[in-house]
């Protein structure tokens, strides 16, 4: 009864990268079509590929699939192929991150990635009933004036992206690094968040410059918070929301950190469960909401408010947002497991 009223259940996604949704298939077919030479012949021997057992070993393959993704065509097919297993799994809104200088450093323009990505962005909403924004995520691990330059040449495209992250390699990369990008891409209206990655060098510092530094909107990942009772009760007053992601970090630290996520909802927090790279760890939305379900032995109430949860923090007006809870709401009401 529980699988149905968690594949049932309306979903809010806020923690997806759409290079992380490259599918093998799709990596071999778009590897062929435009020539890329990968180590592998078949589907089988990609997924074997994918052990990861640290963020570095993960961001390797993560960025050697990157490599096929060329044209304006390939973009909005990657980004079809999310959307179309998100409308499976009753997501109803996304916000997807998007890496442009995982593009631009190779030489694909970034015009090309956000035309690609927006058609799909559109055509999900048209056929599908997918509601999708883009977040455009800085590499942290590349100098911070690089990172300017990508947002200013985001800039045309304004309309389109909802606001900017901050992910990739951790390990000395503290979010300060980027705080004249953050209060610029403040000053042009975008929203803000960054990856404050699992159990790294510094977490707990990274998440107060988060805080006190890049003034952000939410956090990504987030769990060492719990750590410091200050950030947490810190976290608590401003109503941040958390976009935990509970397989991925079961790939990445050995730890899916759900005992992370139940704490945080006896604290009270706006904690979210996500997918993070799902091709990559074989697990969208719903296979994360049974895996913290199986842990933790979660509640239709309990699953209820994290999808709640992340309604509500999500980046969205307050009338659509609205509509949204108010599906949930009809959703517990109208099941009887509920």
């Amino acid at each position: 009864m529980m699988e149905q009223f968690i594949a049932g259940l309306p979903k809010c996604e806020l923690h997806v990268h759409i290079e992380g949704t490259l599918e093998p298939e799709l990596k071999l077919t778009l590897a062929e079509r435009n020539e890329v030479p990968l180590p592998y012949t078949s589907i089988e021997e990609v997924r074997a590929a994918y052990d990861f057992d640290s963020l570095p070993s993960f961001l390797t393959r993560y960025y050697e699939g990157v490599r096929v993704l060329l044209k304006e065509a390939d973009f909005h097919e990657l980004a079809m192929g999310y959307l179309r297993r998100a409308a499976a799994q009753n997501v109803r809104y996304a916000e997807i991150f998007f890496d442009p200088q995982a593009h631009t450093s190779r030489g694909v323009p970034f015009d090309i990635v956000v035309r690609g990505l927006r058609r799909a962005l559109l055509d999900a909403e048209r056929t599908l009933g997918v509601r999708a924004q883009l977040i455009m995520c800085f590499l942290r691990d590349l100098p911070a004036e690089y990172a300017m330059a990508t947002l200013l040449e985001s800039l045309p495209y304004r309309e389109w992206i909802i606001g900017v992250g901050l992910d990739s390699d951790e390990r000395g990369n503290p979010p300060v690094k980027f705080a004249e990008v953050f209060a610029r891409a403040r000053q042009e209206g975008y929203l803000l968040t960054a990856h404050c990655d699992v159990d790294q060098e510094n977490s707990v510092e990274h998440i107060r410059q988060c805080l006190d530094v890049i003034g952000v909107d939410r956090i990504d990942h987030g769990v060492n918070a719990l750590e410091d009772p200050g950030l947490v009760e810190e976290i608590r007053r401003r109503g941040l929301g958390l976009t935990v992601c509970p397989v991925s970090n079961g790939f990445v630290t050995g730890d899916r950190k759900t005992d992370a996520i139940r704490r945080m909802l006896d604290e009270r927090l706006r904690v979210t469960v996500n997918s993070d790279d799902p091709a990559y760890f074989f697990a969208y939305m719903t296979e994360n909401l049974e895996v913290v379900h199986a842990a933790l032995d979660l509640t239709a109430d309990e699953l209820v408010r994290l999808e709640r949860n992340a309604f509500e923090v999500a980046w969205l007006p307050r009338l659509l947002k609205d509509a949204r809870l108010d599906e949930l709401d009809t959703y517990e009401r109208s099941t009887p497991l509920a």
